[in-house]
């Protein structure tokens, strides 16, 4: 009786295989999600071949992907045609302040949206979602004048203060995943005498990590890529921005395509950069703004 047990103990377990079931519909949704990346990466990698190639190559008929030959010299090119140098510092630390600054204060007002309940908190958010329906073309002139009547005109002011103090969008998103936190980690903090400065400080920023990385890189584009603003507020050429100065490779008869390529493909860099660095944190953040609210 106990050899056999031991004999029944000792036999290999057998797992039965996972039939594979084929799904047309799983097919078609992959097929679909191939053919939209092939649609939004194309751009980008014209981009790129355009940029390698002489200027009578880039509108030939029938197009021809690949340069012949590869024309490298239009990188250096471009950076000698235009101070890309101080272009890219100007947009460099106006990015950044306006992401610093944005991150700070869209989290304060999250907070103060998803977990301190005031009169009227509801409808002073739904106010502050209802400004993402103005257009900016609508406001674009009265904040000119505004910024002409302080006398910042023509300087990178308009640029950081505005952008810098208000944007709906992030506090939406740090609003949906602040509300995913548990309220029990709030009260234990406040039954251990911390105020809401230090709950904010210790507690909850700590824990939005993800959220901050993924509004962070949305702030990032959206000010790296800004042309419309700068090409308003600024006139001299050593305030110009990496997206205004690009504009000025298009002359009044011609416009040398080839140098201009080039140094879009440059300009994307720092974004791919912090995608490539950031995109599990943005992701995840993406992924968990909607969990509650």
């Amino acid at each position: 009786m106990k050899a056999s047990n031991i004999e029944m103990n000792n036999s290999p377990v057998v797992v039965p295989k996972k039939k594979f079931t084929f799904k047309f519909s799983t097919l078609l949704a992959h097929v679909g999600l191939i053919i939209a990346s092939a649609i939004m990466v194309f751009p980008f990698l014209w981009t790129i071949s355009s940029s390698l190639k002489d200027i009578s190559q880039i509108f030939i008929v029938p197009p021809e992907f690949i340069p012949k030959p590869f024309v490298w010299s239009n990188y250096p090119a471009s950076l000698q045609a235009m101070p890309f140098g101080l272009a890219y510092w100007n947009s460099f630390y106006i990015t950044i302040l306006v992401v610093g600054f944005q991150l700070f204060t869209g989290s304060m007002a999250a907070y103060a949206f998803a977990k301190i309940r005031f009169p009227g908190s509801n409808l002073l958010f739904v106010l502050f979602l209802a400004t993402m329906m103005i257009p900016k073309q609508v406001t674009m002139i009265p904040t000119f004048m505004i910024m002409d009547y302080i006398g910042w005109l023509d300087t990178h002011l308009p640029l950081i203060v505005p952008g810098a103090l208000f944007n709906a969008f992030a506090v939406f998103l740090l609003r949906q995943f602040i509300m995913g936190i548990p309220n029990e980690l709030e009260e234990a903090a406040v039954m251990d005498g911390a105020s809401p400065i230090r709950i904010y400080w210790s507690v909850i920023l700590p824990l939005i990590k993800p959220a901050l990385a993924a509004v962070g890189i949305f702030i990032f584009m959206g000010s790296w890529n800004n042309f419309l603003e700068p090409l308003i507020y600024l006139t001299t050429p050593e305030l110009y921005t990496v997206p205004l100065l690009l504009n000025y490779f298009k002359g009044l008869y011609v416009t040398d395509w080839a140098l201009m390529m080039a140094g879009s493909t440059i300009s994307i860099i720092p974004v791919l950069i912090i995608y490539i660095v950031a995109q599990k944190q943005i992701i995840e953040g993406v992924a968990l703004t909607g969990i509650k609210g």
